[in-house]
Formats: C-alpha cells, structure tokens, sequence
C-alpha cells in the first residue's frame, strides 16, 4: 500500500488538539472527502455547522496558505482514489478488532439519528403525494444502491400500479427504458457517492420530458437534486470499506409505510388476492419452514416430481 496521502495525514496527526468545530470538519472530510472538494467554505460551513471563517482557519491551521489551496489538497485526494483498505484504514484503523461490531453499529445508528433529525418533512410529504398521482412510477439505481431501487420497487408494485425497475446495464438500456415517460410520470434516482453519472443523466433525460424527479441522496450538495423538486436526504458512509445505506433503507421503509397508509384499502385488496394466488399456484407450499412450538416442520418433498416441479 502506499504512503497515507498528506491531508488525511495532518488531520490524523492533529486530530487531538482540534477544537470542537475543527473536529467536526476533520470528520466530514475523512467520510465525505468526494464531496467536500467541490464545496465552497460557506457551502462546507453550512453542510458541517460551523462559521465559513471556521473553515477558511481550519485550511490555516493544517499549514495551507488559504482555502484555495486547502481545496486542491482535497482534490488531489480525489485524484488518488483510496483504495477499500486505505478507505477503511481512514474510518476504522484505531478500532481493536473487538469493537468492530459495536462501533459499525453505533456508526449506523449515529446515520439514522442524523437523518431524523435533518430529514425536510415537507419533501417526504411531497414525495408521497407525487407517488400516489403518478401514472407511472421509474426507480433508478446503479451498483451498491441497485439493492435500494430493487426493494422499493418491489414493494411499490404492491402499491401502485405501473411501476418500472429500470435496469442499468448500460445507459442505452436506460434511455430506451425512459423513452415514454412524460409530464404524467415520476422517476425516483437513489445515488450516494461515488455519485452514478449514469443516475444523473437518466435524471436529466426525465427532467427535460417534464416528469416529476424525486431522489434519495446524501445532501442538498448533491448533484443529483441539480433536476429534482423532491429531495430526500439521508446520511451514508462512503469512507468505510462497504457503503452504509442503512439509513436511506429507513426512508425507504417510511415512504413505503406512508405509501401503504394512504392505500390501505387498495394494498388490502392486492395482499389478499396475492394469498390467493400463492394458493392456486403453490409458490410457497414447497418454500416454507413451518413452526409447531419450538419445532420446525419440513416441506414434504418426496412426492414432487420433475412434471410438478416445472409446473411450479
């Protein structure tokens, strides 16, 4: 591995002796390194709460000539694109093995809170509303948010009607996807960073049909909210070695609840005639562990046949 890059060094080195403001911006840089570098001081001041003049005396302070200066070093970050064990030794490497567990955990649960208490209730309502007076509903996601888009899909199609999981293979695949989508409809683009340019211009080709845009992103920095009226914002962590989407999957839980709640009847219907279907079909009779007591009952298997096998 090579030489630990030389801001993620003075912010270690430092760490100690920074005031509590000074803490605040360290943390933020060492999570969101890729955001940060495109964030003006004022911008960076806002995202982490604290005075733009914090910033520019922070860049000072670390032995940068001034905030230009302190940028491009968060650029040349950038530039050296961590790989996932320098990533990991950025969030975890004065972690003992021991508390891995309790810290990876507590680091969700720290997203969550953050994300509670940040979260634009106004959007979320919005976004509910526009979900119900759709005509129909498109779901983008690319790589680690791909299991995101997947899930609410699924559970939209329970909801809505004419709900597309768009798949992402390739952006031509994307376009002739969205090719009708129109001033009717509405796309949902899920993106943390590494931000999906792919996302973003799906979002861009949906915009200029006149949809409806909502996006499930980490911050109103974000380039994906550069098209959308409908932002919501959940916290992530992009330094770890694996992306923490825990909280993005809790809004994606709330908006599926609201979804429901404003639908129960409709989803009521939907689940019922589904119980009946898995019935005729029995698409989960040979798919199921039964519980008696404490006991688990096995599927009797024996008497299913290649014929009845490929029926179901």
């Amino acid at each position: 591995m090579g030489t630990k890059n030389e801001l993620l060094k003075k912010l270690e080195d430092g760490y100690k002796k920074f005031s509590k403001g000074q803490k605040k911006l360290a943390d933020f840089i060492r999570e969101d390194y890729d955001k940060a570098a495109f964030l003006t001081a004022a911008k960076m001041g806002e995202e982490v709460g604290v005075s733009e003049s914090t910033v520019v005396r922070f860049a000072m302070a670390l032995g940068y000539e001034g905030y230009p200066e302190f940028q491009k070093a968060l650029g040349e970050l950038i530039r050296t694109k961590l790989n996932s064990i320098q990533r990991m030794e950025v969030t975890y490497g004065r972690i003992s093995r021991g508390e891995i567990l309790s810290t990876v955990l507590q680091s969700d649960i720290d997203k969550i809170k953050l994300t509670m208490s940040g979260i634009d209730h106004e959007a979320f309502d919005m976004a509910v509303d526009t979900l119900l007076t759709a005509k129909r509903i498109y779901v983008i996601g690319i790589r680690s948010c791909a299991p995101l888009a997947s899930f609410l899909s699924f559970y939209l199609n329970l909801i809505c009607e004419n709900v597309v999981a768009v798949h992402t293979n390739s952006s031509s695949e994307i376009f002739e996807q969205l090719i009708r989508i129109g001033e009717e409809d509405v796309i949902i683009g899920i993106s943390f960073p590494r931000y999906s340019m792919r996302t973003l211009k799906a979002l861009e080709f949906a915009s200029n049909r006149k949809a409806k845009v909502i996006t499930l992103t980490d911050s109103i920095h974000s380039p994906m909210t550069l098209y959308s009226s409908c932002n919501l914002i959940a916290r992530s962590d992009m330094a770890s070695i694996v992306d923490s989407l825990v909280a993005p999957l809790s809004v994606v839980n709330a908006l599926v609840v609201a979804l429901c709640m404003k639908r129960q009847e409709e989803v009521i219907s939907t689940l019922e005639t589904l119980e009946d279907i898995w019935d005729e079909y029995q698409v989960y009779s040979k798919d199921e562990l039964n519980m008696i007591g404490d006991s688990v009952e096995m599927p009797d298997v024996s008497t299913e046949t290649p014929e009845t096998e490929e029926k179901l």
